[in-house]
């Protein structure tokens, strides 16, 4: 007779034990005296550690026109970037497989995410976690679990070489494309009144990246701004950054999750474990990060 484990991938077969383990801790909980439909709320929500594995893989929010962090290439419809690799590690971690293995048995699927859909996408647990360079703030941290930062980016200002602007006051009345639902306008304004600036932009927000910067080669708007590691991603002999050496907006990026739910230590373990190890610190390189 044919063994049946072996007839089925390793993915199939942590699905099967998971599923098994969240069916037992569903009796367990009845035979102390719930309802089947309480026992059932327990297994769904109490862990979701446990929903993770019998599912048998986790589901991930991540960017999907960020080059370098989460990028999506069409031509083989597979995500690609830092943060896509970061999703691996932890998939890992949390099925107990090697990093490669995680990769290999395609332990995390990808769902890709903007600013405006990620935070509710964890809320409604269609997502595990988002790994799509979230900045963290102290509101989010109100509704959100977020990691130790992974990676720490200032925000940037890509203007047209033949703009001829050379200082930021020279943004006066002119219009700045900023995603929507990112805290970069903010972080803009803060910093023309922190730096003496005199200057009044005017903001426009956009969808998506790609659309900012076309945008901005079609003379709509004036600067394409965002953290500069995303900025990097878009940068041609065309363009360049307005005043580098002016350093603001400091973003550090987390691994979010639902707020209290017991994946969220296991995806600080990682982070930091991937950041004291050096792992982290190759992926800038390998990726070309600035």
């Amino acid at each position: 007779m044919r063994n049946t484990i072996s007839s089925i991938s390793r993915r199939d077969f942590l699905a099967l034990l998971g599923a098994g383990a969240l069916a037992a801790g569903a009796a367990s909980t009845a035979g102390c005296g719930s309802s089947a439909g309480s026992a059932s709320a327990a297994g769904d929500s109490g862990s979701k550690l446990a929903a993770i594995k019998a599912r048998g893989h986790m589901n991930a929010g991540v960017k999907k026109d960020v080059p370098g962090y989460g990028y999506l290439d069409t031509a083989t419809g597979e995500f690609q970037g830092m943060e896509i690799d970061l999703c691996h590690q932890i998939a890992a971690e949390v099925f107990g497989v090697s990093y490669e293995e995680a990769k290999a048995e395609k332990l995390v699927e990808f769902t890709d995410v903007t600013p405006k859909t990620r935070g509710p996408l964890i809320d409604n647990d269609q997502l595990d976690m988002v790994v799509a360079t979230y900045t963290i703030t102290e509101t989010r941290k109100k509704s959100w679990d977020f990691s130790t930062p992974y990676r720490t980016d200032y925000v940037g200002l890509m203007v047209k070489k033949r703009s001829g602007f050379t200082s930021i006051n020279d943004l006066d009345g002119k219009v700045i494309g900023v995603s929507q639902g990112a805290t970069t306008q903010g972080l803009i304004e803060q910093m023309i009144a922190d730096e003496g600036f005199t200057c009044t932009p005017e903001f426009r927000a956009f969808s998506g990246y790609p659309i900012i910067k076309s945008s901005l080669d079609a003379g709509n708007i004036d600067v394409f701004a965002m953290d500069r590691s995303t900025l990097a991603g878009y940068m041609n002999d065309t363009v360049e950054l307005l005043q580098p050496e002016v350093k603001f907006g400091e973003q550090g990026y987390g691994v979010a999750t639902k707020k209290g739910c017991d994946l969220s230590a296991v995806v600080d373990k990682v982070v930091q474990d991937r950041l004291a190890d050096g792992w982290l610190d190759e992926e800038v390189s390998t990726w070309g990060l600035v």
